[in-house]
């Protein structure tokens, strides 16, 4: 099996779980932060960085590298790893969120979705099939079904049919998987909000015996309350056996929210996005560094952080970067916004060691100024 999950503790005090993903590019501790590559890299940041900063797995997008260069070209240099010079785990997802993100420029059937490039408008068509010969020949160590991502709120006919269509598809992609022995594919547990929906998406997903499970439509709008309520009930259907993936997810809470309730794997481009318009993650909470109290403010984004940029440079000088539109003030930013996360997840794994989760939780809600769930990062 390309991709094995081994179980090394349960938290006690929660039901967060330590673990280990076994992949044919080396071993990836969980719960983990995923860092979005979108396009075959993480903006602004180099391999090596992202190896010194320790990411264990990077996510890129099928749907972005279908479109260019075209999965043709990245087979022929030798697949996605060594095309963008990346010899770590990669998870791609299926395209289908940013499919169906589309809207108004696609067209949903049973065969697939028919849809218009957002880059210049070209007739294009995806289905389960085609997606999973852009990842055979991307050649990712874990790629996703091609699903439907229902948007929130939907009414509940509309999910319930748009879940069945999923798993119907879901049956599609393994049928033609050409590569299970080095690629492992993972199923998207739909639903949207419903109990009954999630229970049957899983129940159904389940039966089929895939290497992995992601829990997809959540993080799209929903309260956080809703969110932590669909993985209450989601989760435990799952089996305890392989690994179980929150699909873009990615602000400290709810890390922390996710792997007590027992999510393994997490990615999202909130650190990096957000990195983009100057706002920063700190232990005492978010911080927007283009705010003018920083032009004479020399002291580090974090004094308690470790990385690169708070080693090394101030608050006044990376704001000075973002207000001239230097592209190195972005990179600062973006490498600390990733540290911290990654930086997170090692504390979380340490937690759950020792039996200390919700303490854990507890004491960094206190400080990051979250004192409720649906407050957000």
């Amino acid at each position: 099996m390309a991709v094995i999950y081994e179980l090394i503790k349960e938290c006690k005090q929660s039901g967060a779980r330590l673990g280990r993903v076994h992949t044919p590019h080396g071993i990836i501790e969980t719960p983990t932060f995923m860092p979005v590559g979108t396009q075959a890299t993480v903006k602004t940041m180099s391999p090596e960085e992202l190896k010194n900063m320790d990411a264990q797995i990077i996510l890129s997008n099928t749907y972005h590298l279908f479109l260019r260069p075209g999965h043709d070209i990245v087979k022929r240099a030798g697949g996605l790893h060594k095309f963008m010079n990346w010899d770590r785990p990669i998870l791609t997802d299926s395209g289908g969120f940013q499919v169906f993100s589309l809207s108004e420029m696609r067209k949903i059937t049973e065969e697939g979705v028919q849809f218009r490039s957002h880059l210049n408008g070209d007739k294009l068509f995806l289905s389960p099939e085609k997606a999973m010969e852009i990842q055979n020949a991307l050649g990712s160590d874990i790629m996703m079904a091609f699903d439907e991502c229902p948007p929130y709120p939907a009414e509940y006919d509309y999910v319930k049919k748009s879940l069945e269509r999923t798993t119907r598809w879901a049956e599609r992609c393994l049928n033609s998987h050409a590569r299970p022995h080095d690629q492992a594919l993972f199923a998207i547990v739909q639903g949207g909000m419903h109990k009954d929906l999630r229970i049957q998406s899983a129940t159904d997903l389940t039966s089929m015996d895939f290497p992995g499970y992601a829990i997809g439509g959540l993080s799209v709008g929903e309260p956080k309350h809703l969110m932590y309520d669909v993985l209450d009930h989601t989760v435990p259907i799952l089996p305890a056996n392989k690994p179980r993936y929150l699909m873009g997810v990615g602000s400290p809470d709810a890390l922390i929210e996710g792997s007590i309730r027992g999510i393994d794997m997490f990615d999202c481009v909130l650190p990096t996005r957000i990195a983009r318009n100057g706002t920063t993650m700190t232990s005492q909470g978010r911080l927007v560094i283009r705010n003018a109290k920083f032009t004479d403010d020399f002291g580090p984004l974090d004094p308690e952080c470790s990385c690169y940029t708070c080693q090394n440079y101030s608050r006044a000088y990376i704001r000075h970067l973002l207000k001239a539109d230097e592209t190195f003030g972005i990179r600062l930013t973006t490498y600390h916004n990733l540290h911290f996360l990654l930086e997170l997840m090692r504390n979380v794994r340490q937690a759950i060691m020792e039996d200390r989760l919700l303490d854990f939780r507890d004491s960094f809600f206190t400080s990051y100024g979250l004192h409720d769930n649906d407050k957000g990062f």
